[in-house]
């Protein structure tokens, strides 16, 4: 760890991220202490009735007081995973169970059993990966000697994760981002990321924090020519979001550079003389292995309860070409008609588009493996249905913060840019704060 921050730019990096941190807790407590925002949110059809007073009376996980302005919307999923299991009987339930025998099987594959009263329905905790509220738990338990709840000391271990994981992603794209535009422009990438208009999600309970930092960190691990931990932190990624299965393209495309997919014919030839190219098969393996975590987890109950929570409930799907064609031009109509409040929230949502296609078109000639990872990333957001989170679903995406350094080149476009970005997080983690709809 010391040998990390030798360099002096990631020391400058760890400094900031200190201070950034620092000042997400400090704002969250200060905005709530000197106003208030009138309810409800007007911003989507769905947020109205979900942000009226007394919206949230029930809901334990989100209304502990500790730290209780990092935690909102999806962040109750997580905590309920993380201190009462899938399970929990707080969590909401959708629809009817998966039909399957929960007599046979080995975990992952069997049913887990409720030991609350028989309830009809799945959790609504299943539409989430168990990587980060697995976390949680792991880290909940040393800081269980401060003496907290289990929820506050739940809500602290979130808030650390997702911290930790955003040093881990500002390093990592300090890294992809020195190669061609030097140390200030790989310090510009790392300070763009905490500053973007959804950046304040990674000093929530929520999953960007940690994602980015196991996301990013492959790609870095990569391009290094670590393809066996670019794969292992490829799979802890994917079972974080499920994004993390597009890091098999940049797996491919890096095995595609190395030369040894040209062999492979040659080797497969050879099989009757030489025996089984094992290492060939090795690297696909390694290409494979977040395509092939993720598709074990499908297939096993879990996989099969977030499908069905998901169709049923959140409402979305894999190119769901047809739901998000008319979604998204509704959206767009919202942009100039005559509720303020969606056409406010739909211009960064539609800003987040552009940018996020751009940004990726953009660097694929550079940076070609990054920048599919991004490209696949920005688009299944687009097309999994509803019209809503383009601007939080593109921290994922790392072109969007080198092509943005890139440009953070000229003083004037960075001046500009921190200014505007820091406005909107503000009024972003603002709205956060008071359980509003932010995406």
């Amino acid at each position: 760890m010391i040998r990390l921050f030798r360099n002096p730019t990631r020391r400058t990096i760890l400094y900031i991220w200190l201070g950034w941190a620092f000042m997400m807790v400090a704002y969250q407590i200060y905005v709530p202490a000197r106003l208030s925002l009138a309810t409800p949110d007007y911003a989507l059809n769905w947020t109205v009735n979900e942000t009226k007073p007394g919206s949230q009376d029930g809901k334990i996980y989100l209304n502990e007081p500790f730290l209780n302005q990092h935690v909102s919307w999806d962040s109750e999923y997580y905590l309920a995973i993380a201190v009462g299991g899938y399970e929990d009987p707080n969590i909401g339930r959708v629809g009817s169970f998966v039909n399957i025998s929960s007599s046979v099987g080995f975990w992952p594959f069997v049913i887990p059993q409720n030991l609350a009263a028989p309830q009809a329905g799945i959790s609504k905790s299943y539409a989430f990966f168990p990587l980060y509220p697995l976390a949680i738990r792991v880290l909940s338990a040393p800081l269980s000697l401060l003496g907290l709840n289990p929820i506050a000391t739940a809500t602290l271990a979130g808030v650390l994760v997702s911290l930790m994981g955003t040093l881990a992603g500002m390093l990592a794209l300090y890294e992809l981002a020195r190669t061609e535009l030097g140390e200030q422009g790989g310090l510009r990438a790392a300070f763009y990321l905490i500053i973007f208009p959804s950046g304040f999600f990674l000093a929530q309970v929520y999953t960007e924090g940690l994602f980015v930092g196991l996301a990013f960190s492959s790609l870095v691990m990569l391009r290094r020519g670590n393809h066996g931990w670019a794969a292992l932190l490829a799979i802890l990624a994917t079972f974080t979001r499920a994004a993390g299965v597009a890091l098999a393209i940049p797996l491919l495309i890096s095995w595609i550079q190395s030369g040894e997919w040209h062999e492979l014919d040659l080797e497969w030839r050879q099989i009757y003389f030489k025996g089984i190219p094992w290492k060939v098969i090795g690297h696909a393996l390694i290409v494979l292995a977040p395509v092939i975590a993720f598709l074990v987890w499908k297939i096993s109950y879990f996989g099969m309860a977030f499908s069905r929570i998901e169709d049923e409930f959140f409402g979305r799907g894999l190119l769901s070409f047809g739901v998000s064609f008319i979604t998204w031009s509704s959206a767009f109509r919202d942009l100039f008609g005559s509720n303020s409040q969606a056409a406010a929230y739909y211009l960064i949502e539609w800003g987040a588009i552009l940018l996020g296609f751009t940004a990726c078109i953009a660097g694929l000639k550079r940076y070609p493996e990054i920048a599919w990872f991004g490209l696949i990333v920005v688009f299944l957001s687009f097309t999994s249905g509803p019209a809503q989170g383009m601007h939080r679903y593109i921290l994922a995406a790392p072109p969007v913060f080198l092509f943005l350094s890139r440009l953070g080149r000229h003083p004037a476009f960075d001046r500009v840019w921190s200014i505007a970005s820091i406005l909107l997080m503000g009024v972003l983690a603002t709205l956060f704060t008071f359980n509003m709809w932010t995406g």
